[in-house]
């Protein structure tokens, strides 16, 4: 390791370097992020991804179709409508697409306030759980790099919209099968909502993240994974809860 690291000090990664080594060579971009703890472009692509998806999500779906879909999986907001007179669910259910489009073309800009608290979260647990002396801005930057496979998912999921492919049973929380809980019945939002977590694409970002961060706090890989396998966890039972009361 100190070779590596002596190696990668002396060779600095370019930005567009550390998201094809991301890929290819993880390890290569994870010591550069000690060296500068920059994240500027993964974010930016975060942006266009997102943008790419909602407009994909909007031309081939439309967003009242979104917006009903929601309310159905929540039944307070369900009650909520269908309480209404006729003439004013139609106008609930307009306002309801209005604020899913906005939230959905704001949603990497929301993503960056969940980035930062993730990193929080991460930050506190590894540098006094395991006495790291790692810098907040680096694993911040961890936590962008290692979020570049999603980047996948949902690029992926905005070609085949545009193909036409997944149109009609389209759900924008779970967008293709790439986990469990795409194929779980639809009468068990918890276990859909727990199954999503184990997604090819979220598995491998989680594996990046674990490396990631031994390698910015220079600890061992399964030192770093209890805390963020362990926030992972304990996200699952926080989804899975959420969508257990509301359905």
């Amino acid at each position: 390791m100190p070779d590596t690291v002596a190696a990668s000090e002396a060779q600095p990664l370019s930005e567009v370097a550390r998201v094809v080594d991301t890929f290819v060579a993880p390890s290569k971009t994870f010591i550069d992020i000690r060296r500068s703890a920059t994240w500027w472009l993964p974010f930016l692509l975060t942006v266009i991804v997102s943008i790419f998806f909602t407009a994909s999500v909007g031309k081939q779906v439309g967003w009242e179709t979104i917006a009903r879909q929601n309310v159905e999986k929540n039944h307070f907001a369900a009650d909520r409508i269908n309480s209404l007179p006729k003439d004013q669910q139609a106008i609930a259910y307009q306002n309801a697409a209005k604020q899913t489009k906005i939230f959905s073309y704001g949603f990497s800009i929301l993503g960056l306030g969940f980035a930062a608290l993730f990193a929080l979260l991460w930050w506190a647990s590894l540098n006094f759980g395991l006495g790291a002396k790692a810098k907040y801005s680096q694993i911040l930057a961890v936590v962008f790099y290692a979020g570049l496979p999603k980047l996948l998912l949902y690029g992926l999921a905005a070609v085949l919209l545009f193909a036409g492919v997944g149109v009609d049973n389209f759900d924008i929380q779970n967008p293709i099968g790439t986990n469990i809980g795409y194929y779980l019945p639809a009468s068990s939002p918890a276990l859909r909502a727990a199954g999503s977590f184990f997604d090819i694409f979220g598995l491998w970002a989680l594996a990046l993240a674990v490396l990631g961060t031994a390698i910015v706090c220079q600890k061992k890989p399964s030192q770093t994974a209890i805390v963020v396998v362990g926030w992972w966890l304990l996200g699952l039972i926080l989804v899975a809860g959420a969508a257990a009361l509301t359905a």
